[in-house]
């Protein structure tokens, strides 16, 4: 059952879309690829496009899109009993044979079980018998902890998914075509002697007294350690745009990938731990995507997170700047912006340009390992206004381990620096000009050297926030945008918490949505995982993953960190 309104609203998104593939049902594997936050935000996500395309080229798979409903929507499945549907045949999410989520972000791990609820399947997948579909799970989220939604999927992929859907579905086909058995436990029992599978049922998790992971023990002939995949020559896969459609944050955009991880191992960031070695592509091999990507468009996305870090950026900038193009890049290292880079971005449309500091002292980018001093800031920094480039978004964190009030200060001068020197620069018109700063708490990763510092206190860090409101009050043309430090707090918890989150994760959608009373209910203290500064020795509960860096060069560096800034740590 399915409300009217609803389908014919699909409908309309569908009208919209170039490049949607749709295929008949008949004798095909059916998947449906479920991106867990709305339409807007999965569309805008290039490796879920990839996916979609990737489990498309199999010619037995027909694989569609789900997304989160709008909250408005999800009032009237609700009201109208309606059960979820898929975007291009708007069939019920219960008719596909696997669901496969896409999770980017651990604030969206709470939509799951709104999109199960909504298809009526149970969330615990031990209740889920014969006649549901598979449960898998992929993503950056994934594969940095994937233990609060272990008791929620069927089996998880760690790592770079293409390297593994064709042995996963070349299994599949053994088992439910070949044999004809339907046998859920001989898939996944198979699925799980694949390098980079990870089936949470055949692992058990012990605990200490005082709530420590004592072990992680694998059943019988289930390996210690999953290794995750990774894709070690990026050319035999494209990932670009597939679809486009003006209701994404990238509605003119043919976004490309140019590269995969960072070279610069940055101590607070996950990237360039889990997606090394950093990669780049051809640029042959770009420049025949781009033949693709410039047909109906004429504005490319040069997408990775190191992007500035593209040996052949320039080149390939100007590749398509002749080709009667334009370009748009994620955030730059300043240390990159060169005079040749900044005349490609005026040449090539740019309006804005985004930069990461990360943090105000130079103190602070020491410890992070950022690198940045302030000459070399300001430096890159007059390259983009000579340019004429006077549109700046500043990415800053706040809550980082040993900040203190100095540094926050700090912050407030260097973004007050910043628009002086744009005004000093040149003659400009006032609404030219505009700088944001974008203030996010520091939120530590699994697998990598900061995840055994603990979140700052939700209190300090609105109090911080107010600081730098405060502080940046009355300078024109500036603003500040910000997350709420209570999500930070959640999202803390879900990043390093072990199976006993899943619990509180359900609980809280029973309660609607209220983590209060899913702390009180279930009695597990929510700052032991979130506040708790983590001990060299003790185990987490991602240490299962094989990331290919040994912990122990993680420990070095943590340890590097704390001898830098003069503090003392448990052993």
């Amino acid at each position: 059952m399915v409300a009217w309104r609803l389908i014919q609203k699909t409908k309309a998104i569908l009208e919209r879309e170039r490049g949607t593939i749709k295929k008949q049902w008949g004798g095909r594997i059916p998947i449906c690829l479920i991106y867990p936050n709305s339409y807007f935000v999965g569309m805008s996500n290039l490796g879920f496009q990839t996916i979609y395309h990737l489990l498309n080229s199999e010619d037995d798979v027909v694989c569609e899109r789900a997304f989160l409903p709008e909250p408005e929507d999800i009032q009237e499945y609700y009201t109208t009993k309606s059960h979820i549907f898929s975007l291009e045949s708007q069939r019920s999410l219960s008719d596909f044979e696997i669901l496969a989520f896409s999770i980017s972000f651990e604030n969206d791990f709470p939509n799951i079980l709104t999109i199960l609820d909504l298809a009526r399947i149970p969330f615990e997948s031990h209740l889920r018998k014969d006649g549901y579909p598979l449960l898998i799970g992929g993503g950056v989220a994934i594969f940095l902890n994937p233990e609060p939604l272990s008791e929620i999927f069927d089996l998880f992929i760690i790592g770079e998914g293409e390297e593994v859907i064709g042995e996963f579905l070349d299994n599949y086909r053994k088992v439910f075509f070949e044999k004809r058995n339907r046998d859920k436990e001989e898939l996944l029992k198979r699925s799980a002697g694949i390098e980079g599978i990870y089936v949470p049922r055949y692992y058990h998790v012990s605990y200490h007294e005082d709530g420590k992971i004592k072990a992680v023990e694998p059943e019988q002939g289930f390996p210690r350690r999953i290794k995750r995949r990774w894709v070690s020559e990026l050319d035999r896969f494209q990932t670009r745009s597939i679809i486009f459609t003006p209701d994404t944050e990238f509605k003119d955009i043919s976004m490309i990938e140019l590269s995969r991880g960072c070279p610069r191992r940055c101590r607070f960031c996950a990237v360039s731990y889990i997606y090394h070695p950093f990669r780049n592509r051809n640029l042959s091999s770009l420049e025949s995507t781009l033949k693709e990507g410039l047909f109906g468009k004429n504005r490319i996305g040069l997408t990775g997170a190191a992007v500035s870090d593209y040996p052949q950026l320039i080149p390939l900038c100007q590749k398509i700047i002749s080709n009667g193009g334009e370009i748009s890049l994620s955030s730059l290292r300043l240390d990159t912006i060169s005079p040749a880079l900044t005349q490609c971005l005026k040449d090539g449309g740019v309006k804005t340009v985004a930069i990461a500091p990360e943090a105000g002292s130079e103190r602070l980018r020491k410890l992070l390992k950022k690198g940045y001093t302030e000459e070399k800031i300001f430096e890159g920094l007059r390259n983009l206004f000579e340019n004429h480039l006077f549109q700046i978004k500043c990415y800053f964190m706040i809550g980082l381990p040993t900040e203190t009030d100095e540094d926050l200060k700090a912050l407030i001068t260097l973004a007050k620096r910043i628009r002086h020197q744009i005004l000093i620069s040149q003659k400009i018109r006032s609404e030219r000009l505009k700088i944001i700063l974008s203030i996010n708490p520091f939120v530590p990763k699994p697998s990598t050297p900061f995840q055994w510092f603990p979140l700052d206190d939700v209190g300090s860090l609105k109090r911080k926030l107010r600081m730098i409101q405060k502080g940046i009050r009355g300078e024109k043309e500036m603003e500040m945008i910000h997350d709420l430090p209570k999500w930070a707090y959640i999202q803390t918890l879900l990043a390093k918490g072990d199976r006993k989150i899943g619990k509180i994760l359900i609980a809280s959608h029973r309660f609607g949505g209220n983590w209060g009373m899913a702390f009180r209910d279930l009695n597990i203290n929510p700052d032991f995982y979130v506040y708790r500064e983590r001990a060299l020795g003790e185990i987490f509960p991602w240490d299962f993953i094989d990331h290919g860096i040994p912990k122990e060069r993680l420990i070095e560096e943590y340890l590097d960190t704390i001898k830098e800034a003069g503090v003392k740590i448990e052993k």
